[in-house]
């Protein structure tokens, strides 16, 4: 055996691959294996921009459920149709809508600080600024597309933002139909770039993670460590975080998502850093648990339950499986060691453009996981007074099982 095909094949972490970032899964004998993931973003001949393609598969459906146009509020929905990268500053003042019809030009509207970079973004939409308020502008639009039914975005309208829709949907005799997820349901498998994409920001976030951990000393605070870890993440080329770094030392870690506080990290006591960033758009999201001295047997055999709930549920991930399955194959695992009333989050989540998106590995997620999914497996433990555990690696879903995407074994394996 080469020693390429050793290293692959000692890094097999429960039954899912371990990939080194953005190469596929390589077999004992060091040949490549197929990925079993098809490519939602590649047309026949490789040529096609990936919105393009997108747009296309989102049009196709649009038309089979009687569609005539879909109102796109959400961002990285925004972003991913269109790859127009303009940042909202809060639900209450967008960067810009898209306005997409089943038929025709799709539109991007915008105001006018926004024009030339949307132009330059988003080059197969035409770009309408809008001067007297986004609504006059839709208002001039309806009159030329005379839409009968529109799709909208009601995960992401403000409650005043719909009163407006509907009285000018009222107005032009216009059906509004609310949907909560057309566009997520179609960023759920990724393409072949995008898996790249998110690797590298895997990559990244462990790199920043090893700097900092390599620091660490007793006596830091939980803010100052997660201010180092958000400036190393820009310091290395990130745009940032793609969540607020949570740190929480000792009883701190018993809130799963606590905020970082002013108190000192002390000597023996686990702290929970749970880290992300993004890159070129896309999100990583990794939480490891660390002790700064000797571990206690307390917290060694906690960190040794959850980390066997979490290569349990790494085996257990792979296509054709629910998002259900693979929660309660985990859960079961801490349930029996008499830890169950204290895991109280489901065991993962989707990561992409979103850092928090579908599908979910909890109880209510009973659909059937496909190839190319992207999701988190994190267990936890978190006990009152004494503090928590929790262990998170990112993995890509195919049809034999999972590829781990993390390479980082910080106190995973004690």
């Amino acid at each position: 055996m080469s020693h390429l095909a050793k290293h692959l094949s000692a890094a097999n972490h429960g039954g899912c691959l371990a990939s080194a970032h953005g190469v596929p899964p390589v077999a004992a004998n060091g040949t490549a294996m197929p990925a079993s993931v098809c490519d939602p973003d590649r047309s026949p001949q490789g040529e096609a921009p990936p919105e393009r393609l997108r747009l296309s598969r989102l049009r196709r459906r649009l038309k089979q459920r009687g569609l005539d146009a879909l109102l796109v509020t959400q961002p990285e929905n925004r972003r991913y149709l269109s790859g127009y990268t303009a940042l909202d500053h809060g639900i209450n003042e967008s960067a810009g809508v898209l306005l997409i019809p089943a038929e025709g030009h799709p539109y991007l509207l915008t105001d006018g600080r926004y024009r030339l970079q949307a132009a330059e973004e988003a080059p197969d939409y035409q770009v309408r600024v809008y001067r007297q308020g986004l609504f006059a502008l839709l208002r001039r639009l309806f009159n030329t597309l005379e839409p009968q039914r529109l799709a909208f975005e009601s995960h992401y309208l403000l409650h005043s933002v719909y009163g407006s829709l509907e009285k000018l949907a009222g107005e032009k005799g216009l059906e509004l139909v609310p949907f909560t997820d057309l566009v997520e349901t179609q960023r759920q498998v990724k393409s072949q770039a995008e898996l790249e994409l998110i690797a590298e920001a895997v990559r990244l976030n462990e790199e920043v993670f090893t700097r900092v951990y390599r620091q660490l000393r007793p006596g830091v605070s939980e803010q100052e460590t997660a201010w180092q870890i958000e400036d190393t993440m820009r310091r290395l080329g990130a745009e940032g975080p793609s969540f607020p770094t949570i740190v929480a030392a000792g009883p701190n870690g018993a809130k799963p998502h606590a905020v970082p506080t002013a108190r000192k990290i002390a000597a023996g006591e686990p702290v929970i850093i749970d880290m992300g960033l993004r890159l070129d758009g896309y999100c990583s999201d990794m939480t490891r648990t660390v002790v700064l001295g000797q571990p206690d047997a307390r917290t060694l055999a906690l960190i040794r339950l959850v980390r066997q709930a979490q290569l349990a549920g790494q085996q257990a991930l792979r296509a054709g499986v629910s998002g259900r399955f693979v929660d309660q194959v985990a859960r079961r695992v801490i349930a029996q060691a008499g830890y169950g009333d204290y895991f109280g989050h489901g065991l993962g989540h989707g990561v992409g453009l979103n850092v928090h998106e579908a599908p979910n590995l909890s109880h209510r997620n009973r659909k059937k996981l496909r190839s190319g999914m992207v999701l988190t497996v994190e267990p936890g433990v978190y006990l009152p007074d004494w503090g928590g555990v929790r262990l998170e690696n990112m993995a890509v879903v195919t049809d034999e099982g999972c590829r781990i995407l993390n390479r980082d074994t910080t106190f995973l394996d004690v």
